[in-house]
Formats: C-alpha cells, structure tokens, sequence
C-alpha cells in the first residue's frame, strides 16, 4: 500500500498496524530476511538490496526485480515533512551549542580565576576534568531517560539544571564552589548532544542521515570559534561571573520556544510521528493543534481518539517507565565492533581537547596575551570545527550513495534501509581516513610550532587543521555509531561520550604537567604518535565490523523470539485460567 500524506497532528489515521507492532523492537539494521516489505522500529526495510548481476539473465532478472518495485509500500520513516525535519534539527543545534559554549566561553577566563580565587593552574585545568567527567556520565542517564520517555521531558529537565547551576556559578566566591556547580553545569547541558543524536535517527533514515547530523552538529562544532571570543569580551571588560549569567539568561531563552514549538520525536513514543505524544509531552502548539482538530473533525473524533489512545497505549506497554539506567551504556560498550568505535573515537576527542586546554596557558606564556586575545585566537580553531560539521555531513551521504551503488544496495531515503547486507563501516570509515592522518601530522607541527616560539600565524593555520580534520573524523564516528544503535540512538551516544569524556578528562587533568616534564614538542608528539599507532583499529573495524554486527543482530532476534514466546505463553495460561 502507498502511504498517504500525513502530519503529526493527524497522525491518529496512520496508527501502527498489528504486524507493525510485533515488529517494532528490531534495529534497523537488525532486519529479518527480506521476503516482502516489512516495518521495523516503525519503518519499512525495503528488501530490494539485489545482488551484483554475474551474467546477462541476472542482470534482466534485477532489472525486472527493481521495475516491479517502482511504487515502494508501507509507511514512511517519518511522517515530519521536509521543512518540519529542518526545524526539529536546527532546535537540536541549538540545544547542541550549550555544552561545548560552555566548555569553550571558560578558557579565556582561566588565568582571571586562577589569579581571583588564588590557586594555582592545575587546580583550576582540574575545573576543566570535573567538567568532562559528568560530561561523560549525565549523558548514560539522560539518554536512557530520553529513549525511555522522549526527547522533550530530557531537554527540559536538563535546561532546568543547566540554569540553576550558572546562577550559582555567577554567586559563588571560591574554589570549592566553582569546582562543584561546573560538575552540576556540566550535567545539565551535556545530554544535549546524545539527545540531539537521538533526534537526529528519530526523523532521519541511514541515506540521508550524514546531512541532518552535520546540523546538528553545527552548533556544537560552531561553539569553539564563538564562545571563547564571547567569553574573552565578557572576562576582560565585566568580569568572569557574566559569563555564567550570559549563559543562564541565553538556556532561558531557550528554553521558552523549546516549550512552544518543539515536537515530540522519540520513536519509542511517537512511532514515526503518526501517534500523538500523551498531553503533558507535547509542544503548546501541538497542543492547540490537536484540540483545535478534534474540535473541527466532530464526526470522526470519538473514532480518532480510540485510535490513538490504543496505539499509546501499545507504546507505553513496550517501553516500560523506570528509573534511567545508565549501565545500558556498559552494554553497548562491550559489544566488539562498537568497543573498538569508541576507543579509537576518544583519543581522538582526548587529543582535541589536549590542545584547547592547553592553548590559554601556552599562548599566555609565549606570546604575552590577555584573556581576549585569547578569545580571538580561537576563532580559526572554530571556523575548522564549523566547517567540518556541514562538509562531513554532506561527504557521509555521498559516500553512502556511491557504495550503496557499487553494492548493487537500493536506498529507500523515505522508509529506511536494511543494513543487514549493506557494508556500513566502509561507507563511513572511508569519508574520514585521509583527513585524520592531516590531522595527526597537524598535531605534530603544532607541538614543535608552540616549542620554536613560531609567528603567530602558525599554531593559527595548524589549529584550523586541527579543528577540520579531528572534529570531522570523530563527527563521522559518533553518526556510525548511531548508525550501529538505531532504536538506542541516545544511550548510544551516551556510551560514547561516557568513553571519550572521561578519557578526554584524563588528557586534560595531565597536559600542562606533560607540557612542563616534556616541552611542548615532545608532548604533542607523544600525542600524535598514540593516534597514529592505535588506527589500525579501523581497519580492523572495516575487515571483522560486518561480521560482529550480523552476530549482533542474531542473537538480538534470538532474544527478541524468545520473549514473544514467553509472552505468548503467559497469555495462553491466562485464557485457561479464565
């Protein structure tokens, strides 16, 4: 059947179908056997994935096979248009840009709290660990909490943190203080770029995904060239406590047309977006929509609202409400293809961050700068980060197509694809591979640029570099992960910013000491070399990846049958007792 254009506000005509229904717990890429279109987690995989043809009858026999397929049946992925898809994903850059603004708007005003609170600074890069720390761990809880009961209940809950910790910051008068509330700032804002990712799979399938993400992406990855310019004009001309209430009356801001306009995506409690959220989860004005529809719609609203109150009621049955448990991330961890994913992705990250940590200290010491000059030395470092966003979203979908076509794989963009046969790791490894090795020879230079006391326009060139080639390599990762956990994508995220952060945390708890026991050079080259000798890890992702996943799906359809067959069991004791 041809599905029918819809909204989310009519979504109460496409509700779920029985067979839909028994099916929605596979990933995406954990699809059966494909005999005839089926919908998984509320898609459709199209089983058109036909094989290169070996002869000239095999080649009519697929082309008879595609021309019979012309008109793809089954619901869409997501029944958000176009236009709402885009807004959804810019209202998730935006949440996006808080964690790392806040991160980033710090480093000016280290030296000014350094000198304020009267300690020294290391304690005060221990300000910076603390911060990566629940960086890594707030995420394992609000993506968990998100996947659970949506995406909206976990932004707001965050935001409502986020803006009670930066109040605090802005009161507080010494180090304790400031050592505890950036733990609280931290978990406030750091679920923002699981959520996003979650958001991002929720409204996009795999052969468009690269495009949305790198939007996402956009406003995290756009926060290295703003937010230490902000915080350096902020330091320098009112004093370090305006940055924190900078950032609280900007979540503020927020916060208020979050709460107005932003929709409901979570899968696990919207479907594709057919199925209206329960009252307390929608936006005011899918609110007003929804009453204003059955206010108008008088013959059909007692059928509609059965409909919708049972395909609810389906929902809310699988996903079971409880506390967010933030071991789910363990799970994902220890599966061996994303094991490798996230080792290899964190010291990537961990390398990043040795050099924007760094950075205010070594450009303090040798070139003489204050804190907005600081600021403005960023801006380079930035604008490769924004760059890298939207260019590596864009390469991903390229490269997606043109495997997809060299595999003889159809992509069905509007109802999802059947990973099982498709080679995903290849798709996206390749996009990243050649970047990464100049980011690596840049993180080389850049040590031995710092130790020669070089023109400033060096360490500026090389930290562009840095920002475009780390930034998109590990951008690439964090989309294939989600790629990998379709139906989890925020407490997939969760698991990888849970590795990367706390390692991450580590490199900056240690780099000015490596820095004063190594020189600049010889630490930076320490740092290049780790990441140069660890990357045969994606190849060994790229040759062994494929094969784990499918083990993966396996045994996840094994359980997924063993479960439907206790539960059947259940209810057949059930109708013998009655």
């Amino acid at each position: 059947m041809t599905p029918s254009a819809r909204n989310p506000n009519d979504g109460v005509t496409a509700i779920i179908e029985k067979n839909t229904q028994s099916s929605e717990s596979k990933h995406e890429d954990f699809a059966a056997k494909p005999v005839a279109p089926q919908e998984l987690d509320g898609h459709v995989i199209d089983s058109e994935a036909v094989p290169p043809a070996e002869d000239e009858s095999a080649e009519r026999a697929t082309e008879d096979l595609e021309a019979l397929h012309q008109a793809p049946s089954g619901p869409a992925y997501s029944v958000f248009s176009h236009r709402q898809r885009k807004f959804i994903v810019f209202m998730v850059a935006c949440a996006g840009f808080f964690s790392p603004l806040s991160a980033n708007i710090y480093f000016p005003a280290l030296n000014a709290l350094s000198r304020d609170l009267k300690v020294s600074n290391e304690l005060i890069n221990l300000t910076l660990t603390s911060y990566m720390i629940f960086q890594g761990l707030a995420p394992t809880v609000f993506g968990d909490l998100a996947d659970m009961t949506g995406r909206r209940p976990a932004y707001v809950i965050g935001f409502i943190i986020y803006i009670g910790a930066n109040i605090g910051l802005a009161l507080q008068n010494n180090y304790a203080a400031l050592l505890v509330l950036r733990c609280l700032q931290s978990t406030g804002s750091s679920g923002t770029v699981a959520l996003g990712n979650g958001v991002v799979a929720d409204v996009s399938s795999s052969g468009e995904r690269g495009k949305f993400m790198g939007i996402a992406q956009f406003g995290p990855m756009a926060a290295p060239a703003l937010a230490p310019v902000i915080g350096g004009i902020l330091t320098q001309f009112l004093g370090w406590r305006w940055l924190f209430w900078f950032l609280a009356i900007l979540a503020v801001v927020y916060l208020i047309p979050l709460l107005i306009t932003f929709p409901e995506t979570g899968r696990n409690v919207v479907g594709n977006g057919s199925i209206p959220p329960p009252g307390w989860n929608m936006s005011l004005l899918n609110y007003l929509k929804t009453r204003k529809i059955e206010h108008n719609d008088a013959l059909n609203r007692t059928v509609s609202r059965q409909e919708m109150k049972a395909a609810q009621a389906e929902l809310a049955r699988k996903r079971k409400l409880r506390w967010p448990n933030p071991l789910k991330t363990i799970y994902i961890i220890l599966e061996k293809d994303v094991g490798l994913l996230l080792l290899y992705n964190s010291l990537v990250y961990t390398a990043f961050y040795d050099v924007t940590a760094s950075l205010p200290s070594q450009f303090a010491e040798i070139y003489g700068f204050n804190e907005l000059q600081i600021g403005l030395t960023f801006i380079p470092f930035g604008v490769g980060c924004s760059v890298a966003s939207i260019l590596f979203g864009r390469l991903m979908d390229m490269n997606y197509k043109r495997v997809a076509k060299n595999a003889g794989f159809r992509i069905d963009i509007k109802r999802g694809d059947d990973m099982r046969n498709f080679p995903l790791e290849k798709a996206r490894i390749q996009v990243f591979i050649i970047p990464l090795y100049f980011g690596i020879a840049a993180i080389l230079c850049w040590g031995w640029v710092l130790e020669r006391n070089a023109p400033l326009a060096a360490p500026l060139v090389l930290s562009f570099v840095i920002g475009l080639c780390l930034t998109g390599s590990f951008n690439v990762m964090s989309t294939m992960l989600v790629d990998l956990y379709p139906l989890s994508p925020a407490t997939a995220t969760a698991a990888n910013n849970l590795v990367r952060c706390l390692m991450g945390a580590a490199g900056t708890a240690v780099i000015i000491q490596m820095i004063n026991g190594m020189g600049r050079g010889w630490c930076f080259t320490l740092i290049a070399a780790i990441i140069f000798f660890t990357s045969p890890l994606l190849w060994a992702e790229l040759k062994w990846g494929p094969k784990w996943r499918e083990q993966r799906r396996v045994r996840v359809e094994k359980l997924e049958e063993e479960k439907e067959a206790r539960k059947a069991e259940i209810e057949i004791g059930q109708e013998d007792v009655i």
